[in-house]
């Protein structure tokens, strides 16, 4: 009933089309397999293999150069330990099964832009309640290990923030805070378009494939810390 729902919402659009529906993580990596698609809305709960491993193994392909579709994970709850780890292992996006159909369309439009959802409460809360107190070894093969955040002002010796310059640094910290590419313009005073210049270095150098992956490294690294 709610893929049902998802499609008829989709396919109202004019310049959105859904290609394939699946019941489960292993068969919606069978479909991925045959079918070309630019979005995956992926429920985090699933029989057999659930969201976040399929979005891990989307993420692997991904790594080794093969093209994949970008991902919106799916949850009935907003403070959910699954969405979380969804987002770790190279989740796009994250939103509640209630959320407005407006919203909906509009990730799914933002995330094939190569956006990522980022600003929405639901968003920060779930990072404020899990980046801190998810242990190591969770299995989500992100964008590192995580040993929770530390104390606000305490070093953090992260290979992945060796590299950058103290410009970046301060990026870094206003996108883990969510703010958008103007808002950091704003804040630093600079063009929109020198901070998009900062957004992809630290994408390049941390190894991060979205946004979404930027905010969750700051979070994990204490460049932001929760709350």
């Amino acid at each position: 009933m709610v893929r049902a729902g998802f499609r008829m919402l989709v396919e109202s659009q004019d310049d959105l089309t859904v290609v394939g529906e699946a019941g489960d993580g292993e068969e919606a990596l069978r479909r991925l397999g045959a079918v070309a698609a630019d979005v995956v809305l992926m429920d985090v709960r699933m029989p057999r293999m659930d969201g976040v491993d399929a979005t891990r193994r989307l993420a692997a392909q991904s790594a080794a150069g093969q093209s994949v579709p970008r991902v919106i994970v799916l949850t009935t709850f907003d403070l959910d330990e699954y969405a979380f780890a969804a987002l770790k292992a190279g989740a796009s996006a994250f939103l509640l099964k209630d959320a407005a159909p407006p919203e909906l369309l509009e990730a799914v439009r933002r995330v094939h832009a190569g956006d990522a959802v980022v600003a929405p409460s639901t968003t920060r809360r779930l990072l404020d309640h899990f980046a801190a107190t998810l242990p190591d070894g969770d299995g989500s093969g992100g964008s590192g290990s995580a040993t929770g955040a530390p104390a606000a002002g305490a070093a953090v010796p992260d290979p992945r923030l060796a590299a950058l310059t103290d410009r970046e640094a301060e990026v870094l910290e206003l996108v883990g805070r969510g703010l958008s590419n103007g808002e950091i313009a704003t804040t630093l005073v600079v063009g929109e378009a020198t901070v998009k210049t900062h957004v992809s270095r630290l994408l390049a150098k941390t190894g991060s494939r979205d946004r979404v992956q930027l905010v969750v490294l700051a979070y994990e690294t204490g460049v932001v810390s929760a709350g």
